[in-house]
């Protein structure tokens, strides 16, 4: 009999768009508003005082080195509240929901813009309050929906539009400089019509997982078949070659999550999508390598490239990324001939104090999704190997960054992240080197979930190694100190945490936090080309791209049927881990060790080390075509 999870929301009727009522202002907001209303249209506006919108402690490992110069340039990000969001996320839970009829009804792009549109005395209001210094429409630029506006202007616009001043601030481990503040405020009036502005709090260090690659120059051992096979009763033929204990290549995953003999359409509709951060280069040359080492029926294809806000496709052979080549020669290879997108998003510049750069910030990621949520048909599996630590990132930009993951999961789209290399933290289990200190001042030992990672509209993937498989020791997981515990996941982690020794690791964790990872797959001894060389490389940059391909090949399954794209992945994925469990490989030996700690063990069932487990994907296809395709 089928066990059914908690529905996450309540029933509600077919996709509408409605307007809600927006809420009242508060009684000083509205006789201040109304007072503004009262001007003359030909004096010049007068603000309300201004009043705090967000304070941060000095965030820790950064210093405040000087004043910012006040003619560098910045682009501020203004985000007008979704009155409607709620209504989005009832929708999104409907159609990811296995056991709901409109499972699988994914909404439109109109639909999804429609229900983040911002009231429309917001827009005024914010618009009102632009031009009152000097920003008119032809200097912002608008998201679809609305619910974004950009604008650049120099440090001292900004200042006296934020009654703050910004600061040069330098990053004592890695020297790097941000401009930022750790305050700043908005007329009172306005606090209901915006939720945040940045560049302002974020002090985040976006990084790739390639902070801890392991890697070598040495090129790996020839690979051999005369070692007997490896015994793998749920792996293609109950056999995996003994050479993917140590070399991974697209024929070990095929080989290891049954996948072996299946042929995607390539001609259904079906993308991959990779995205790339940080000047990480995909480079063409060393992925046709890697057809002819590995995939050899791959040759001579390649991926379409997407420059987002002036990402560069530098093709040098010098200049290819590890983290990039990573992504596309497994994801690509392993799905091929499904097509794949590159998506080259312009990171963060250096800015350098002494020189005046045209814009200083640090949140690629949010561009990212500005792009992609304004096409009409992005890929529908998607993988991103970077992250920040979620303490680094104020609430509210994590929040609403997280909401526009939810809303390419409405659309059909799965969002796979790397669950990070740091195991709970920092990946150092000595108390007296570790480094898992909070970011607010009090310096307090505490475990390091990261973001997106930790967003419950994400699949988080984390990493296992050798055949059998066992966790490995650097794969992220945890519980989130922002986002509290999807119902989705409470069978699962509740089981989880029942089995914990009382009192292990109190302090440590949010027990109540969305827990992380949801899935795994391979981290290790990944053979890949890089500047035209083999090189044997590792990380959870390797499981995110490789889940994220057997997502590819699960949507291609459903595709080639006529049935719709797999969607926002996690309300399914936890109802076949209790219901099918043979869809999962579970990981019942390793732990993840950080911040002073041996960190969590891998056990039966779902775990804060590799999730629900690794995908066994004959199983998986079955369930998602055959007559379980709805539960």
């Amino acid at each position: 009999m089928l066990r059914r999870h908690a529905s996450p929301q309540t029933s509600i009727s077919p996709v509408s768009v409605k307007t809600t009522s927006f809420q009242k202002m508060r009684t000083l907001i509205t006789w201040c508003a109304l007072a503004l209303a009262a001007v003359v249209s030909a004096a010049p506006a007068k603000e309300c005082a201004h009043k705090v919108k967000e304070s941060i402690p000095p965030p820790r490992l950064w210093v405040k080195e000087r004043p910012a110069p006040k003619d560098l340039t910045i682009e501020l990000r203004i985000a007008l509240p979704q009155p409607n969001f709620f209504e989005l996320e009832r929708h999104l839970y409907e159609v990811s929901d296995p056991f709901h009829e409109r499972y699988g009804q994914h909404l439109s792009k109109e639909e999804v813009e429609a229900l983040v549109t911002p009231h429309p005395e917001s827009i005024h209001s914010v618009n009102e309050w632009l031009a009152s210094h000097g920003l008119t429409e032809s200097a912002l630029t608008r998201s679809p929906a609305n619910d974004w506006v950009r604008v650049k202007v120099p440090i001292s616009l900004a200042e006296k539009m934020l009654d703050t001043e910004y600061h040069v601030w330098r990053h004592t481990k890695d020297d790097n400089y941000i401009v930022r503040t750790t305050s700043y405020s908005l007329p009172e009036n306005l606090h209901e019509h915006i939720d945040l502005v940045q560049p302002t709090t974020l002090f985040s260090t976006l990084r790739g997982m390639d902070t801890t690659f392991r890697f070598s120059q040495d090129t790996p051992a020839p690979l051999s078949a005369d070692a007997p096979p490896i015994n793998i009763p749920s792996a293609s033929g109950g056999k995996v070659d003994a050479s993917c204990n140590t070399t991974i290549t697209i024929s070990c995953i095929q080989q290891l999550y049954n996948a072996v003999g299946f042929k995607p359409s390539g001609k259904n509709g079906n993308q991959i999508g990779i995205t790339g951060y940080l000047e990480q280069f995909a480079n063409i040359a060393d992925l046709q390598s890697f057809y002819a080492d590995q995939r050899p029926d791959a040759l001579n294809s390649s991926f379409k490239f997407i420059s987002v806000k002036g990402g560069l496709n530098n093709q040098s052979i010098e200049e290819a990324g590890a983290e990039a080549n990573l992504d596309v020669q497994f994801a690509f290879g392993l799905t091929h001939p499904i097509p794949g997108t590159f998506y080259s998003t312009a990171g963060r510049p250096p800015f350098k104090p002494d020189v005046l750069t045209p814009t200083n910030t640090n949140e690629p990621y949010t561009d990212w999704l500005d792009f992609v949520l304004s096409h009409p048909n992005p890929p529908q599996s998607i993988s991103t190997s970077y992250a920040d630590d979620e303490q680094t990132v104020p609430e509210s930009f994590a929040k609403r960054a997280c909401n526009g993951f939810a809303q390419l999961g409405a659309r059909g789209v799965s969002l796979m992240f790397s669950s990070g290399d740091g195991g709970v933290g920092d990946g150092d289990s000595d108390p007296a080197t570790q480094q898992c200190f909070t970011n607010d001042g009090r310096n307090k030992t505490q475990f390091v979930p990261l973001f997106p990672p930790a967003c419950p509209f994400v699949t988080s993937v984390g990493g296992t190694v050798h055949v059998p498989e066992t966790a490995v020791f650097f794969s992220g997981g945890g519980f989130s100190n922002l986002f509290p515990r999807p119902a989705y996941q409470n069978s699962s982690v509740s089981q989880f945490l029942n089995k914990l020794p009382k009192g292990t690791y109190a302090g440590l964790f949010n027990p109540k936090g969305r827990a992380i990872p949801d899935v795994a797959a391979q981290a290790d001894f990944f053979r890949i080309f890089l500047s035209g060389r083999i090189i044997s490389i590792g990380g959870t940059s390797a499981a995110s791209p490789t889940f994220a391909g057997i997502v590819a090949l699960l949507n291609d399954a459903r595709l080639s049927k006529k049935l719709p794209s797999l969607g926002f992945l996690n309300p399914l994925l936890y109802a076949i881990g209790a219901n099918f469990p043979k869809g999962f490989n579970d990981i019942t030996i390793g732990n993840n060790p950080g911040c002073g700690t041996p960190g969590f063990n891998a056990t039966k069932g779902w775990d804060p080390v590799t999730g629900l487990g690794t995908p066994n994907f004959g199983v998986l296809k079955d369930i998602v075509t055959g007559p379980l395709a709805r539960f």
